[in-house]
């Protein structure tokens, strides 16, 4: 935790970097259009602060193809995260899973396998025989980890997808968007990067057969990390791709691409368009003040108000000290206030437009005062109507 001290002065440097503008002028802001993507839908998005910086039909239901897979490693990364599975756990091959057509990883029937080997078998080489074998393992049939899969769906928000399967085959209710793959991909990198990391391996070896992962991104551009391809014939060339450069990461998604260098062309050219023409600094940090809020009838009359997640804004270049902070506080604040009641609101413009708003929340609890506290708020409150 960063000292006291420092926390203070990080925050009033944050408050100064938005009051700049009093004492110059803004230019007029511009930012040129995103580029012309040939995908059936996209999405560009900042991982920290959430904005979407370019957009296409985005929440259109599409095969998802093998990005399907993202929702199985991240289910079988909670199992793991929960104690109910280890990475040298020995999952035994079924006829199902070796049976399984499209891309393999090539294990075999009734042969035991570390579960660590079958998520780089997922992750890098999507193999769907491993995908199954996971679900299998996991769940005890596919069926019942689809459930799983779509209840982690649900939970994060993804309200445009359904799925039936572990590794993305096609069937008429399996199916999501552009948008609800970004939010999927923010949260594997948000709640595992340790796992993350297979992302960005370039090769697996399994059964003395290597494979390359099929991101060309993670071979032209050093900043890309991940995620998943995908494709077949219904769903096209589709790509989820995440980079980062120095402090700022974006999260691209690609659906229906004509061919493999034009998912990889597509997905390059929305993210070199997001880092050239943006960026994302963290404005203020989790639970430090940022004001002080009047409570009545409690034991205390003040409360020290702030945001309960790191809040990092996403502005065009070179417009980024334009920017302006306004808080908005509850005026009739009444005792008791638990820790973590929102209390009001923390608003970002720029140029008159509105492109960050958080809560303010209680940086503490306040209890009700005894009866003269209250009386007197009362009748305060009574005088200042």
């Amino acid at each position: 935790m960063m000292p006291y001290f420092y926390s203070r002065l990080s925050l009033f440097f944050g408050l100064l970097l938005l009051t700049v503008l009093s004492v110059q002028a803004a230019s007029p802001v511009f930012t040129p259009a995103a580029p012309t993507v040939a995908a059936s839908s996209y999405i560009l998005l900042d991982f920290n602060s959430g904005r979407v910086l370019a957009e296409k039909e985005p929440d259109k239901r599409v095969a998802p193809a093998s990005l399907t897979k993202i929702m199985t490693v991240y289910v079988v990364f909670r199992e793991l995260k929960a104690g109910h599975l280890a990475l040298d756990e020995k999952v035994t091959i079924s006829q199902n899973a070796w049976e399984t057509g499209g891309s393999k990883m090539f294990v075999e029937v009734n042969k035991q396998v570390l579960v660590e080997d079958l998520l780089k078998g997922v992750v890098i080489q999507s193999g769907n025989d491993a995908s199954v074998a996971l679900a299998e393992h996991v769940a005890g049939s596919e069926e019942t980890f689809a459930t799983m899969m779509n209840e982690q769906a649900a939970r994060l928000g993804m309200t445009n997808s359904h799925f039936e399967n572990s590794m993305g085959l096609p069937t008429q209710n399996h199916y999501s968007t552009a948008r609800d793959l970004a939010i999927l991909a923010q949260a594997l990198i948000t709640e595992f990067p340790d796992y993350y990391r297979w992302d960005s391996q370039k090769e697996f070896t399994y059964n003395n057969i290597t494979q390359q992962n099929r991101n060309q991104l993670l071979w032209r551009d050093a900043s890309v990390d991940g995620v998943k391809t995908g494709f077949t014939d219904e769903a096209g060339y589709c790509m989820v791709a995440s980079a980062k450069r120095e402090d700022m990461r974006l999260i691209s998604v690609v659906m229906g691409t004509a061919s493999p260098n034009a998912r990889a062309n597509e997905s390059q050219s929305l993210l070199n368009y997001g880092f050239r023409f943006f960026e994302t600094h963290r404005l203020y940090e989790a639970k430090t003040p940022l004001a002080e809020a009047r409570v009545r009838k409690g034991v205390s009359s003040k409360l020290q108000v702030g945001v309960a997640d790191d809040v990092y804004v996403t502005a065009p270049r070179k417009h980024f000290t334009e920017l302006k902070a306004e808080t908005q506080i509850d005026k009739a604040i009444l005792a008791p206030v638990n820790k973590g009641d929102a209390v009001g609101t923390l608003n970002i413009t720029l140029a008159g437009e509105t492109i960050l708003n958080k809560p303010l929340v209680a940086m503490d609890s306040i209890a009700e005062g005894g009866i003269f506290r209250r009386l007197y708020d009362a009748a305060l409150g009574l005088l200042e109507k």
